[in-house]
């Protein structure tokens, strides 16, 4: 029998989240890929909707409850165990009540986001990991060819707006510039999370969080570039790009254009409907990007998305410059 002739098993996931925390389970010893950990749910039944079987499973499960209307679409994952194909249905919310017990005997707990590590995860619950650990908004710098001006400006957006993970792209800058711009904006700023951009090379000598590959770069790519405690971000602009990205082991994917932006100013973007469609076939957690703000994040959540991700509400150009590609 070939995959396309097996049943996909439709399972709902939840991501609940409390006190900065998300809701863990282990799974049975005796179950299959038993002692692991994973992100608790369980199979859609005929007639119920995805979001009808999480309220159901987390309540005969867990003990938890969640209304259906609070849970918003995270990510959807199918993967093929060889045994048995299963696509992950996940979903998201905020707001719970219940202490949290294991009705079916399976310890339940709450788990930072930064101890999730993924080889305590089944394969397919890994990219599950990614898109809760990433933020829901990924900025990007925009161009400069000075190091002190690069530093400043950073300065300023770092403490003017809340900026957990940013890019330092910066493409007419020299290498050698690039790289001393970077340890510089490490030094004034420790702790910050920052990945260059197209330079894969430094995470070798930097404390940088990883590294995103423009797509001319990435689509040479035959495996993963960095090591698996960094994070690794590709440009895609189409299904086919997301596949790739996925396959050499991308973290996460930026995606666009999705609205018009004054560096294309003829190109109509994709729309929330084609990225919604292409987010809900990607395998790994996809950033809306492309004329998107601020005002758009909840648009993009609802569409399947991890977010938003751009320069121009972050790095107000002084120069026109082109977004992320």
């Amino acid at each position: 029998m070939t995959s396309a002739d097996r049943k996909v098993i439709h399972v709902a996931v939840g991501v609940i989240w409390r006190d900065g925390c998300v809701l863990i389970a282990r799974r049975p010893e005796a179950a299959h890929q038993g002692g692991l950990l994973e992100f608790p749910g369980g199979k859609v039944e005929p007639g119920e909707t995805v979001q009808q079987a999480l309220v159901r499973e987390l309540l005969e499960e867990t003990a938890i409850t969640v209304c259906a209307e609070n849970l918003q679409p995270l990510i959807g994952i199918r993967h093929d165990y060889g045994d048995k194909e299963v696509f992950l249905d996940v979903w998201a919310a905020e707001i719970s009540t219940g202490e949290p017990r294991g009705l079916e005997g399976q310890p339940v707990f709450w788990m930072a986001p930064g101890q999730l590590q993924a080889g305590d995860f089944p394969a397919a619950n890994r990219p599950i990991i990614s898109a809760v650990r990433l933020p829901g908004r990924l900025a990007i710098s925009g161009d400069e060819v000075s190091p002190e001006a690069v530093v400043g400006r950073l300065l300023d957006r770092w403490s003017h707006t809340d900026t957990p993970l940013a890019i330092l792209r910066l493409p007419s800058m020299s290498a050698r510039d690039y790289a001393d711009t970077v340890r510089q904006c490490l030094r004034r700023l420790p702790g910050a999370s920052l990945m260059v951009h197209d330079r894969p090379e430094l995470l070798a000598d930097l404390p940088v969080a990883g590294v995103h590959l423009s797509w001319r770069r990435a689509a040479a790519l035959k495996e993963r570039p960095v090591p698996a405690d960094c994070w690794f971000g590709v440009s895609c602009h189409s299904s086919e790009e997301l596949a790739h990205a996925a396959a050499v082991g991308a973290d996460y994917a930026t995606l666009g254009p999705v609205l018009p932006t004054p560096s294309h100013p003829g190109n109509a973007g994709t729309g929330w409907e084609h990225f919604a469609d292409m987010a809900a076939h990607a395998v790994i957690p996809v950033y809306a990007l492309g004329g998107v703000g601020p005002g758009h994040l909840q648009t993009a959540l609802q569409a399947g998305g991890q977010g938003i991700a751009g320069i121009s509400w972050w790095w107000p150009a002084r120069t026109t410059d082109s977004e992320a590609r």
